[in-house]
C-alpha cells in the first residue's frame, strides 16, 4: 500500500529558482531513495516554511527515509521537523485524478 509522508519545517530560505539550483544535488539524493515513487518540494517565504510531499511504495521505505531525513535536516541547522505518514486510500484519490502507480 503506497505511503504519504508530509514534512514541514522552519526555513529562511533561498526560496524559488535560487532554492532550485542551491536544492538541486539534493533532489537528485532523492530521487534515488527506495521506495521513492514521487516528490513535491513546498515553500512558504511568507510563514518560513518548507518541506515536502513524498509518496512512497511501503510504510518501512517511508519510515526509513524520514528517519535519515529528520537526521539530515538537523545536522542543517533546523531545529523542529514536522512529520506525519498517511495511508493512502487508492480509490477515492483516483476519482480526484491522484497521481498514483497501478
Amino acid at each position: 500500500m503506497p505511503i504519504l509522508l508530509q514534512i514541514d519545517f522552519p526555513f529562511q530560505g533561498p526560496w524559488g529558482a535560487e532554492m532550485s539550483a542551491t536544492m538541486r544535488g539534493l533532489a537528485q539524493s532523492i530521487a534515488q531513495e527506495p521506495g521513492l515513487l514521487w516528490k513535491i518540494w513546498t515553500e512558504n517565504p511568507e510563514t518560513g516554511e518548507a518541506g515536502g510531499i513524498y509518496l512512497f511504495t511501503d510504510r518501512p521505505s517511508a519510515e526509513t527515509y524520514l528517519a535519515m531525513h529528520a537526521e539530515r535536516l538537523v545536522g542543517f541547522g533546523i531545529p523542529h521537523v514536522n512529520a506525519k505518514l498517511f495511508e493512502v486510500n487508492r480509490e477515492l484519490s483516483a476519482i480526484d485524478r491522484a497521481p498514483l502507480e497501478a
